[in-house]
């Protein structure tokens, strides 16, 4: 006897409701009314075929404020209204079961989530002569709420440690700061329109929502066929063709109802890939890191945050069996987001990040290294002398030749940096770089990745008052920055995620020119400008195209 069922609890006193049952409809939307704070959806009994619960709590415009998805893997969601600071009024709970047998109906089921009266006919939730009427009275408080979330919005996701009022002086090195200017300029918040995908607003911006509803994106109702767009995810490489997009934050400031995509680069497809995985899959967040073990074949995803939630969790993903596990570790590792994560024979190097201090508000950086053992399950930090990085966050490091760390800008506010720190892992010994060349402007939030032995970019980033949209490269043989232009990379973005990837297009023609030769190709994905957009697209470039770029600079 098939028992599954998906039930609901509304508010801390209230019993389990049946929303969805082995013999009902696939569908039903719950109006939740204000006075209840907490919701916790979850499924009970065998799966068998099904898929997965797509779940949204939409307000009363029928907009998405938050989302979640059940799987046979992860069984429970909760949302709390202080959590998801957009849930000021009546809200709607939509659920819906994709796969098994249950019976399609052309209306989603209306249940009242408490049961004072039973309504008499079934309708789709909230009709439109309640909406109209509901409209007439919320218009009047429409713009002292917008005042409110301008005000009060949490900001740790926009500037992990940085407020509306602070300036920021940007300087070149510790000690020498120059001119100030104002951290979220007047002209960032801003009605937005529609751009590719992604209307919403990029990192360093305050405001909670636009005065305008029309910004708003509808909800999803057809399948992606490609990430939504979004700034503060991951994406990593796993092979020669293939790399894992994690997390992410996009319009209205939500986190991305499709949190987990596979790229394959033979031909530039996306697959979204969250239920292709079994395990506990990590709960949405920015700001976290995520690498590759290619000894292992895992994925290491560490940190970052969700609102006024902070991790330190550690979730690793087995790319063989294509299952999610969280570890238990040992040793104390704080809270993090927006730091650095480096592989170095077989160990995570965590260094710097933003964390809550008091708990949850985000005004604290770091300054320290910590170490992840995964065959230990431990966490430590090692000795490290010599001159290290001043505390920061949303910095870039490099690994050149598994032999050294390089520390490139961030910010602590109001500071925010340019300079350049290196980590001998030999000698465990930090020590400042002095550079040649123009340097980049201080930044943070931009991307890096490593194109040769010998080498590394930066491009974009977020200087403290608008998006990036110029390139460097840095040679570590000669300590010595290039700016090279190029057109694929003009658009302003920060947030966004830089990799290399083998590009099979170019094979042959590389091999006849180089025998054993592969050509490596640069993607970039994502980001946002600072002016309302979050981008969703793939951009590349040829690291051949790049390094002969150095030499016409």
């Amino acid at each position: 006897m098939d028992d599954f069922g998906i039930y609901a609890i509304f508010g801390v006193n209230g019993p389990p409701q049946r929303l969805l049952s082995a013999e009902g409809s696939c569908r039903v939307a719950v109006a939740v009314p204000p006075s209840v704070r907490q919701v916790v959806l979850f499924s009970s009994g065998p799966w068998g075929e099904r898929i997965c619960v797509n779940a949204e709590l939409n307000d009363t415009d029928n907009m998405p404020i938050t989302i979640g998805k059940l799987t046979p893997y992860n069984k429970c969601l909760s949302w709390e209204q202080w959590e998801e600071e957009t849930w000021t009024r009546s809200v709607i709970l939509n659920v819906t079961l994709e796969g098994g047998n249950l019976v399609k109906s052309e209306q989603p089921e209306l249940i009242l989530a408490v049961t004072e009266f039973t309504p008499k006919d079934t309708v789709a939730p909230l009709a439109a002569r309640e909406l109209n009427g509901k409209r007439k009275r919320e218009h009047l408080l429409e713009e002292e709420e917008d005042k409110y979330h301008l005000t009060k919005r949490g900001e740790e996701n926009m500037c992990p440690n940085g407020t509306v009022e602070k300036t920021t002086p940007v300087r070149k090195g510790r000690d020498q700061i120059k001119g100030g200017q104002k951290l979220f300029s007047d002209g960032a918040i801003k009605k937005t329109g529609e751009a590719q995908g992604i209307v919403g607003r990029t990192p360093p911006q305050s405001a909670a929502r636009t005065k305008s509803r029309q910004a708003k994106t509808p909800t999803q109702t057809a399948p992606l066929v490609s990430p939504s767009g979004r700034w503060g995810q991951t994406l990593c490489p796993i092979d020669a063709q293939t790399a894992i997009l994690i997390g992410g934050q996009g319009a209205r400031m939500q986190f991305c109802k499709d949190p987990m995509w596979k790229l394959c680069t033979e031909d530039m497809s996306w697959f979204a890939a969250e239920t292709l995985a079994e395990g506990p899959t990590p709960e949405a967040r920015i700001g976290h890191t995520a690498i590759y073990d290619p000894d292992s074949r895992r994925i290491f995803v560490f940190g970052g945050s969700k609102n006024k939630k902070w991790f330190n969790d550690v979730h690793i993903l087995d790319t063989q069996s294509w299952k999610w596990t969280m570890i238990e570790a040992q040793g104390k590792v704080p809270p993090l987001a927006y730091h650095s994560c480096s592989m170095f024979q077989g160990e995570l190097f965590v260094l710097g990040g933003v964390f809550p201090c008091p708990n949850p508000e985000p005004d604290g950086c770091s300054d320290s290294l910590y170490i992840f053992d995964p065959n230990l399950s431990i966490w430590y930090q090692p000795i490290v002398t010599g001159d290290k990085p001043s505390p920061r966050s949303g910095h870039s490091a490099c690994v050149i030749q598994e032999r050294k760390i390089y520390v490139f800008g961030g910010w602590d506010t109001p500071v925010c940096y340019n300079d350049m720190y290196m980590l001998d892992l030999g000698l465990m010994e930090f020590a400042a770089v002095e550079t040649t060349g123009k340097a980049p402007c201080p930044r943070s939030w931009h991307g890096s990745v490593v194109i040769s032995d010998t080498k590394f970019l930066i491009h974009g980033g977020y200087n403290g008052d608008r998006a990036l949209s110029d390139t460097f490269i840095f040679d570590t043989d000669t300590n010595s920055w290039t700016e090279v232009t190029l057109p694929h990379l003009s658009l302003p973005r920060a947030g966004h995620s830089i990799i290399t990837m083998e590009a099979d297009a170019h094979r042959c023609i590389s091999e006849e020119k180089n025998p054993g030769s592969i050509s490596r190709t640069l993607l970039v994905f994502g980001g946002g400008d600072n002016e309302g957009n979050f981008y969703s697209d793939l951009t590349t470039v040829s690291v051949e195209e790049l390094l002969a770029a150095i030499s016409r600079a």
